[in-house]
C-alpha cells in the first residue's frame, strides 16, 4: 500500500511524498485519515530544529499524532469494523520514515489497541480528542486540583478552562498576553498578567512553555500552592529557591494522555459536557502543507491548523 505523506526532511524543509506503508498483521486496522492536526508544540519544535534529544527521534519523519478518519480494513482480533469512525494518536507504519508521530497522511496502519471509537459524526474536531486528553490528564486523579490560574489561553488553555467548570469547580483566570487570543466571550476572565494584582493562587497551570515564567508565577501562590507545567518546555527551568521557600510551593510536571483519559475525554465530549467548538480556525489541504505549518507556528491568530485529507489519494 501507499500513503500520501507529510515529509519533515530536517528543520524548515517539509513536503508532501508518496511513502509505502506496512502491511497490516492481526490486530492492525488500516485508517483512511480525513483530518489531521497539526500541535503547536513538539511538532513546531521539531520543525524549528528546536527539539532536544528524544527517543524515536530523526529525520526523515512523518509528524502528527491528532488524526480522525474511518476504518477501511480490520484485521481479525481488532475488535473494529469497517466504517468506524476512529481517532488514531499517529502511527509507525512507513518505509522509509520515521513515524514518531506519523499521523499526518492519507492512510496509515496502526494497532487497534492506540486507536479510540469516536462519534460518527464528529468530522475535523475528532482530530483534538489527543489535546482535550492532555488537559485533562493534568487535572484529573487523584491528589490533583483543578486550576484557579490558567497561563496561556491556546486550544490547551482554553481546554484546561473548559474542564474545570465542566468539573463545577469555579471558572478560572486565564493570562494571555497576546490581544488576538484575550478577544472574544468566555465562562471566564482573561487578562494580561499585569492587570492582575492577585497573589494567592492555589494551583496556577502553566501552558506557555516559557520557563522564564516560573519566578513571576511562585509569587502568585499562595502559601503551599501548586504550580503545573502543562507546556513543553526546551530550555531549562530555574527559579530563586528563597520565595519557592517562603511559600513552601510545589511543582508538578504533568504528562502526555493515556488511554484512561482518552475514554474519559470521549465520554465527557459524548455528554456534552466538553464542548470541542471555536477551536479550529483554519484548514488547509495537504498540498499547501508547508505553507499551512509556517502559519500554525507563526500566525497568532490560528488556535488550530487542520490538514483536511478528504478525497486525498
Amino acid at each position: 500500500m501507499q500513503a500520501t505523506a507529510v515529509i519533515l526532511k530536517g528543520p524548515r524543509d517539509l513536503g508532501l511524498e508518496a511513502l509505502n506503508v506496512n502491511a497490516p498483521t492481526d490486530g492492525d486496522l488500516v485508517i483512511e485519515v480525513s483530518h489531521s492536526g497539526i500541535s503547536t508544540g513538539t511538532e513546531n519544535l521539531f520543525w524549528s530544529g528546536k527539539m532536544p534529544p528524544f527517543p524515536g527521534m530523526g529525520y526523515p519523519l512523518v509528524p502528527g499524532y491528532e488524526a480522525a478518519g474511518d476504518v477501511v480494513e480490520a484485521t481479525s482480533g481488532s475488535g473494529f469494523k469497517t466504517g468506524d469512525r476512529v481517532f488514531v494518536p499517529g502511527a509507525n507504519c512507513y518505509e522509509g520514515a520515521f513515524g514518531l508521530f506519523g499521523g499526518a497522511s492519507s492512510l496509515l496502519v496502526s494497532d487497534a489497541a492506540r486507536v479510540i471509537k469516536i462519534d460518527a459524526a464528529m468530522r475535523a474536531e475528532g482530530a483534538l480528542l489527543a489535546l482535550a486528553a492532555t488537559a485533562r490528564h493534568a487535572i484529573a486523579g487523584p491528589g490533583k486540583a483543578v486550576p484557579d490560574l490558567i497561563v496561556g489561553h491556546g486550544v490547551l488553555g482554553r481546554l484546561l478552562a473548559r474542564l474545570t467548570i465542566a468539573a463545577g469547580a469555579p471558572a478560572p483566570t486565564v493570562w494571555e498576553i497576546d490581544p488576538i487570543r484575550t478577544a472574544g466571550d468566555f465562562e471566564y476572565n482573561v487578562v494580561h498578567p499585569d492587570a492582575d494584582p492577585r497573589r494567592d493562587y492555589k494551583s496556577i497551570y502553566d501552558v506557555s512553555g516559557n520557563a522564564s515564567i516560573l519566578g513571576d508565577l511562585i509569587g502568585r501562590l499562595v502559601k503551599g500552592g501548586e504550580i503545573v507545567l502543562a507546556g513543553f518546555y526546551t530550555d531549562p527551568i530555574n527559579f530563586a529557591f528563597p520565595p519557592a521557600f517562603m511559600k513552601e510551593a510545589r511543582l508538578r510536571i504533568s504528562a502526555e494522555w493515556t488511554p484512561d483519559d482518552l475514554t474519559a475525554t470521549r465520554a465527557l465530549i459524548d455528554s456534552n459536557a466538553l464542548s470541542l467548538d471555536g477551536l479550529i480556525t483554519h484548514t488547509a489541504k495537504p498540498t499547501d502543507a508547508a505553507v499551512a505549518y509556517e502559519t500554525a507556528f507563526t500566525d497568532k491568530s490560528c488556535l488550530k491548523m487542520i490538514l483536511d485529507w478528504k478525497g486525498h489519494a
